[in-house]
């Protein structure tokens, strides 16, 4: 694992590749800059022309669809839910729920989305996330993030 700047544990592609198990088309996080166990981390995840999705939206305005930029969201909480677990056996983290997301601004091809995600409350398996995202300095997307640390057998269900 790389060390930051005492900004915490940072993540490249690999690592990031040996906690999440989507693949291409579907990996959405190209790195980790920062990770403060149980705390907070910021991610990134450079968006170029070449993403598949862009093909079909929109042809002639390319504009990242909103439902994939809070999937990046999650795939970078998650890597924080899952480093931050600290559970023997933790193979998944799934992505159980999404309250209070807002969209800001469009995201184009050859932005760099940097997203920013707190815990909010966590309690074993569960976790609560607030997640923002920005390009440059303008928030672009915000949402409050849920996720479930598992073994890999467990079936998810909702928080009692």
């Amino acid at each position: 694992m790389s060390q930051s700047h005492s900004q915490g544990l940072c993540l490249d592609s690999t690592e990031i590749q040996a906690i999440l198990p989507h693949r291409y088309p579907f990996l959405l996080v190209d790195r980790i800059e920062e990770l403060e166990i149980g705390k907070r981390v910021i991610g990134i995840k450079n968006v170029t022309v070449n993403e598949p999705f862009f093909q079909g939206h929109f042809p002639g305005r390319p504009i990242m669809p909103g439902v994939l930029i809070i999937e990046a969201m999650a795939q970078v909480g998650g890597v924080l839910a899952f480093k931050s677990a600290n559970q023997s056996g933790a193979k998944l983290v799934y992505f159980m729920g999404i309250d209070k997301a807002k969209f800001r601004k469009p995201v184009l091809p050859g932005d760099r989305l940097r997203f920013v995600v707190d815990v909010l409350k966590a309690r074993h398996p569960y976790w609560k996330m607030r997640g923002e995202a920005y390009v440059e300095d303008s928030l672009v997307c915000e949402a409050e993030l849920m996720a479930m640390v598992t073994d890999g057998t467990t079936v998810p269900e909702a928080e009692p």
